[in-house]
């Protein structure tokens, strides 16, 4: 008969990843992002085992995009009121609040529903290169 072993972690025992986001392009980018923090990276991934991954993402203002996706492509948000509809470009979002375009991009490509959630809330996204994160001394990515 086959057994499954399966690495039983601590409930705080979580692998830190640190990637700079400086001259990447934003779709690969958040395509490894959301594999690191499913825990498909790892050798020893299996869908039914809780994820222990966190990834601190630095230079966020530094993202680039092909084409001209960087006047025509738009970010909805909705107030909740009528004509509470704002529509920016992609270049108004990156120069107010550059980490929001990770974090989007990320998030819808991570699973639907609570586990998804879940996952979101270990991705931390900071303009510059300075993080509060180095207590849990993030392993650098190179992507």
């Amino acid at each position: 008969m086959n057994k499954t072993i399966i690495d039983i972690k601590k409930d705080n025992d979580y692998k830190w990843y640190l990637i700079d986001a400086e001259s990447k392009t934003l779709g690969r980018l958040a395509s490894e992002v959301s594999r690191i923090l499913t825990g498909k990276n790892d050798p020893g991934y299996h869908p039914s085992q809780k994820i222990r991954n966190a990834v601190v993402i630095i230079n966020a203002e530094k993202i680039q995009i092909s084409g001209k996706k960087r006047y025509d492509k738009f970010y909805r948000r909705y107030s909740g009121y009528q004509g509470g509809m704002t529509i920016e470009t992609f270049d108004e979002l990156q120069k107010r609040i550059p980490s929001r375009i990770l974090e989007k991009a990320v998030k819808g490509m991570l699973p639907n529903g609570p586990l998804g959630r879940t996952l979101f809330t270990k991705l931390k996204v900071y303009k510059g290169n300075k993080h509060p994160h180095s207590a849990q001394k993030p392993e650098f990515v190179n992507i």
